[in-house]
């Protein structure tokens, strides 16, 4: 459970950085920041949903 809200933070933080790289109009960092969004966002639904089923 400890590792799904480290992937919840993280998640967070990288959701932080794509609306902070889009205001400085940075598209690839923006990328990059997205994906890691999306991925760490799966891992840690993933996680937290693991155990319940």
């Amino acid at each position: 459970m400890v590792l799904a809200v480290l992937f919840l933070v993280v998640t967070i933080l990288c959701a932080i950085a794509v609306f902070r790289e889009l205001k400085t109009k940075n598209f690839f960092a923006v990328g990059f920041a997205g994906i890691s969004t999306l991925v760490f966002g799966f891992f840690s639904i993933a996680t937290l949903l693991s155990p319940l089923f």
